[in-house]
């Protein structure tokens, strides 16, 4: 049984994503949750002019200059009482592997959603990966400082576009260049907003009753009536809001706000922190893990090098999910058996990290190690316990990555080893033809953007990137063999090829080959993704 010091942690503990479709404000978000929970002292943004701060959560140089958010990044801090384990995700389809990982890491998401677009297309897709693992989701409707479709309609197209149930904790006073604050329904006050220098501080606010003297002096009659009139209808639709409902995935919380502006963040926070899911039941091979298990267990879900440049190490990042977690602990290593100390943990902030002691099932431990652990690796002091989280992706981009000069290939093999680790491309063998370089695949053609970059910028290489003929690939049941196919036409641009653990997939050029292969064998059961067990 555990004790009650432990079940108290647990309970602490808040891990929880932020998804979006790109330019929805995800990473502006979570900078501000970071001010708000007085983990940074000023916030920056992603389009942060040159004299401005950065972002947190962005810290790879790629990610400043192109404004955009590349590789996924933990953010640790402390709020309400509770630990908060933030991970902010990359928005673009390019990089969703990545964020694909991260949801098996946590409890509870946050959805932002672009108040003048609505749901856009990636925001359905994430939220489906969501609803199929059971995630609780609260919604975060931003950008109300700007014009933006009228607050029932969004609300709308959340039920009748996601099938989810949306229950408004907030309700915006007015939009775009009007918005005045938003109406907390829970308590029944209504928070009032003044403007800060480029949102990098704490909003000013002013909280008063819905019909209070100096509000309505403030608001044209207009606004105020129709805003009213909307208050009324919430009150008559006579839904409340259901913790049990939340957790189940049949309501999503709706706040709105301006992550630019400050406005309604902190509500969010909040709220999430009161009613956000703390660690719960993690499933394996055989059966559920309770988090108050006294056995530790977590699985690894990203391994990142370079993170700190001056000490070129490698982080495997772990996600704690049952037990207790302690500095320089003995687990059996999943691939050998053989037993392995867990060293040099780390507590992660972005680019920062410090040494930690102890962790808790939900907190986000980062090991500096030699060797690597493979992403999907189980670590545990019970060798019973085996997690199958990590889903596995087929890449859509191809590419060989040569180099320009003999001079750098030692730095560039370093670095195609390390990023193959990692997990951000792909390798396969072609076989016949005598291609002798081994053929890069990615989930999409901005992940190889990154693979150059980090090259040249981490790695000293001179990298070349030439394009491969392939648009998809297939893998083949576990034991087919080639010679199968030997005396067989597979179609213009059509060729076999071995995965980096020796097995046989094959790539075609366009979906006409693809349909021309499968019309021609018919028996062949071909796989979108390995469908070899490849978890340690």
């Amino acid at each position: 049984m555990a004790d009650t010091s432990f079940r108290t942690e647990i309970s602490r503990r808040r891990t929880f994503a932020i998804i979006s479709h790109p330019d929805a404000g995800k990473t502006t978000l979570t900078e501000k949750l970071l001010l708000y929970g007085g983990a940074i002292q000023l916030a920056g943004s992603v389009r942060a002019r040159r004299a401005q701060k950065s972002t947190t959560s962005d810290w790879m140089e790629l990610e400043k200059e192109r404004g955009i958010s590349i590789s996924s990044t933990v953010l640790q801090f402390e709020y309400g009482g509770c630990v908060i384990n933030l991970l902010d995700t990359p928005g673009h389809k390019d990089f969703s592997e990545d964020t694909y990982r991260v949801l098996t890491a946590v409890d509870s998401v946050v959805m932002v959603i672009d108040a003048a677009k609505g749901i856009e297309e990636r925001t359905r897709k994430l939220f489906e990966i969501c609803r199929l693992r059971g995630i609780p989701i609260f919604t975060f409707m931003n950008k109300m400082d700007r014009p933006a479709r009228h607050p029932l309609e969004l609300l709308d197209e959340l039920e009748k576009t996601l099938g989810i149930g949306a229950f408004p904790v907030t309700w915006p006073l007015g939009n775009g260049a009007e918005f005045r604050g938003v109406y907390d329904r829970l308590q029944n006050n209504l928070h009032l907003f003044e403007r800060t220098a480029h949102g990098q501080h704490r909003a000013p606010v002013r909280v008063s009753g819905i019909r209070d003297e100096s509000v309505c002096r403030q608001i044209p009659p207009h606004i105020l009536g129709a805003w009213l009139e909307d208050l009324d209808v919430l009150i008559g639709a006579g839904a409340g809001f259901s913790e049990d409902q939340l957790r189940t995935g049949q309501i999503t919380p709706v706040f709105f706000g301006s992550g630019m502006s400050n406005f309604g963040v902190q509500l969010l926070l909040d709220y999430f922190v009161k009613h956000g899911a703390p660690p719960q039941a993690r499933l394996s091979v055989n059966g559920p893990v309770e988090p108050d298990d006294k056995d530790f267990s977590g699985f690894v879900f990203k391994v990142q090098a370079n993170m700190n440049p001056r000490h070129r190490d490698r982080l495997t990042f772990v996600r704690v999910c049952s037990g207790k977690f302690v500095k320089d602990m003995v687990v059996n290593d999943p691939e050998s058996g053989k037993p392995v100390r867990l060293s040099y943990p780390q507590k992660l902030f972005g680019q920062e990290r410090e040494s930690i002691e102890t962790a808790y099932p939900g907190d986000i431990v980062g090991l500096v190690t030699h060797k690597a652990f493979r992403i999907g690796a189980t670590l545990t002091t019970n060798p019973a316990i085996r997690y199958d989280e990590i889903p596995r992706f087929p890449p859509e981009a191809f590419a060989f990555i040569r180099n320009t000069g003999a001079a750098k290939y030692k730095q560039l093999r370093d670095g195609l080893e390390q990023l193959l680790e990692e997990g951000v491309i792909q390798s396969f063998s072609l076989l016949g033809g005598g291609q002798t370089d081994a053929l890069r695949g990615a989930v999409g053609q901005l992940q190889f953007d990154v693979v150059v970059y980090r090259l040249q910028n981490e790695y000293g290489a001179m990298p070349r990137l030439e394009p491969a003929p392939f648009a998809s690939i297939r893998w083949f049941d576990p034991g087919f063999r080639k010679e199968r196919l030997a005396d067989d036409y597979l179609g213009t641009g059509v060729k076999l090829a071995l995965d980096v653990r020796g097995q046989l997939v094959v790539l075609f050029p366009n979906q006409w080959a693809a349909d021309y292969f499968t019309g021609k064998h018919p028996a062949i059961k071909l796989h979108p993704v390995s469908p070899h067990d490849v978890t340690a």
